[in-house]
């Protein structure tokens, strides 16, 4: 039984991909509790952008325990776990997944057409879902009326970036999972975008985990997980 303060529990977790044999993912054991900010550290290659889609449910279920929320995603169909994610978890993708054919809003709005819990959430302020995402938007630096018209195609890449992380904040998800969010941004707008997200995260009690190579974010967290040596430890217990 997980405690109700759990939002994230692994047990003895591996996943690979079929015929590579090496395991991606080794984890002997992760606990986070709810509205923690978890700094996941890893070279290229240790299993940080899978983790997180392994706790967002795109991956099926790997090897051993893996809880989200309360949940064993392993007995979940891929069905139930979209709407498990829709409903609890924004995820900051690492290449963005923004829809190219929508405007700024729209983008940011997504979430909570696949979510009527998220959309709930997210016209709690007099100003709607689309008033929501202009806040939030406005906190990343990104406010002119004429920018967030545009197709998400005509901005820059940081831009994009932001675009991304205010999706994944709408509608105050219990779970943020975010992938290298930071990689596009400059000095000032790197600080002004982790404040935000720890700013929204506090408000709404929602758990962060935050995967990234870059080691000097990693004080601004509460906690810091070292996925290679984590996978180290589990071998060597093998």
């Amino acid at each position: 039984m997980q405690s109700a303060d759990k939002v994230v529990e692994l047990a003895q977790t591996r996943f690979s991909w079929p015929g590579a044999g090496a395991s991606v993912v080794a984890l002997p054991a992760l606990s986070v509790t709810r509205g923690e900010r978890v700094f996941l550290r890893g070279p290229s290659g240790s299993g940080k952008s899978t983790l997180l889609n392994l706790l967002a449910g795109v991956l099926p279920a790997p090897s051993g325990s893996l809880r989200v929320l309360g949940q064993d995603l392993s007995r979940m169909p891929g069905a139930a776990r979209d709407r498990f994610r829709a409903d609890h978890v924004g995820v900051i993708f690492q290449m963005f997944n923004l829809i190219p054919y929508l405007t700024v809003v729209e983008n940011v709005c997504l979430p909570c057409r696949f979510s009527t819990a998220r959309r709930a959430r997210a016209q709690a302020g007099s100003d709607g879902v689309s008033g929501g995402a202009r806040r939030l938007l406005a906190d990343l630096d990104l406010a002119d009326p004429a920018l967030l018209r545009r197709p998400v195609t005509a901005l820059s890449v940081g831009q994009q970036q932001r675009v991304a992380a205010a999706r994944a904040l709408i509608g105050a998800p219990e779970l943020v999972l975010a992938d290298e969010p930071t990689s596009a941004l400059d000095a000032d707008r790197r600080a002004g975008f982790l404040q935000l997200q720890f700013r929204q995260c506090e408000r709404e009690g929602t758990t962060l985990l935050f995967a990234s190579h870059e080691s000097g974010l990693a004080p601004l967290f509460d906690r810091r997980v070292d996925l290679a040596e984590r996978a180290a430890a589990l071998a060597a217990a093998a």
